[in-house]
């Protein structure tokens, strides 16, 4: 297993396929489009914001991804690729891309050991269970995670006892163990304060420079780190603006995307928006 200290080059080469590729993707819940003839791509290596108000398409973009939801086949051509590739078993899948949610965190602010619940990642588990057959590599795997996000210190305490951030950082680790190609984060800074932000910006950053893709689904333009090269803005289930984040997180773009104006302040690489 490539270590995480290793600087790790996935989209480098011309030959490689993309990590995603979407053309044409509807998606219908409920007889209603929750995203209508997206089309995105985003290469291997890229790190990428999608930014858009609640109810914009963005959980549904995740759930299409990750095969949750399915899209119509259209006469205009659908494509959903990862990796090159349309067909995946759902395990296999999930090994490719690590995900963390705000749904996935309540699930787990259980009574479950913190090396556990990273363990968990190599099974797709929530904790071990007595089904699992945990290999000494794995259990090492683990333990390089946690002292890589800087919380082996917790990795005997339960999820139930840890704050916001740290338990956002446990499942970083936990999306992290099976050494994925991306990182995927839907809202990832939501609840956490001033010092748990500045903690997890840190870990991410790591991760970006580790060479691994980093895609933050989100509404807040706090959670973007300077990595971020591409912002991807989407409103009623459609791509709205796509291009260099320069471009795109501009006064004029977030006052329309939120239908309300926005001044957006920049320092450092990082985004605040003031209403």
């Amino acid at each position: 297993m490539i270590k995480m200290t290793e600087k790790m080059h996935y989209s480098v080469r011309n030959n490689s396929p993309l990590l995603l590729e979407f053309k044409n993707v509807t998606v219908v819940r409920c007889g209603k489009k929750i995203l209508d003839s997206v089309s995105l791509s985003i290469e291997q290596g890229e790190h990428v914001a999608i930014i858009g108000p609640n109810g914009s398409g963005k959980s549904s973009l995740i759930k299409t991804i990750t095969k949750e939801y399915y899209p119509l086949a259209t006469a205009d051509g659908l494509v959903l690729k990862i990796m090159g590739k349309d067909i995946w078993h759902v395990f296999e899948l999930r090994k490719l891309l690590g995900i963390i949610s705000g749904d996935l965190q309540q699930t787990c602010c259980r009574q479950i050991r913190v090396l556990d619940v990273v363990l968990s990642g190599f099974f797709s588990s929530i904790g071990i269970y007595f089904n699992h057959n945990v290999i000494p590599e794995m259990d090492t795997r683990a333990r390089e995670i946690l002292e890589f996000l800087e919380i082996s210190h917790l990795e005997n305490r339960f999820m139930c006892e840890l704050s916001t951030g740290e338990a956002r950082r446990v499942l970083i680790g936990r999306a992290l163990v099976h050494d994925p190609h991306a990182l995927i984060l839907d809202e990832p800074a939501n609840s956490l304060d001033l010092r748990a932000l500045y903690s997890f910006r840190e870990s991410i950053q790591k991760i970006a420079n580790s060479g691994k893709s980093v895609i933050l689904v989100t509404h807040n333009l706090q959670d973007i780190i300077p990595e971020i090269n591409r912002v991807v803005l989407i409103r009623g289930g459609r791509i709205f603006k796509n291009g260099k984040k320069g471009d795109i997180l501009t006064d004029a773009n977030l006052s329309e995307l939120f239908s309300l104006p926005v001044k957006v302040l920049e320092k450092g690489g990082y985004y605040q928006a003031l209403v």
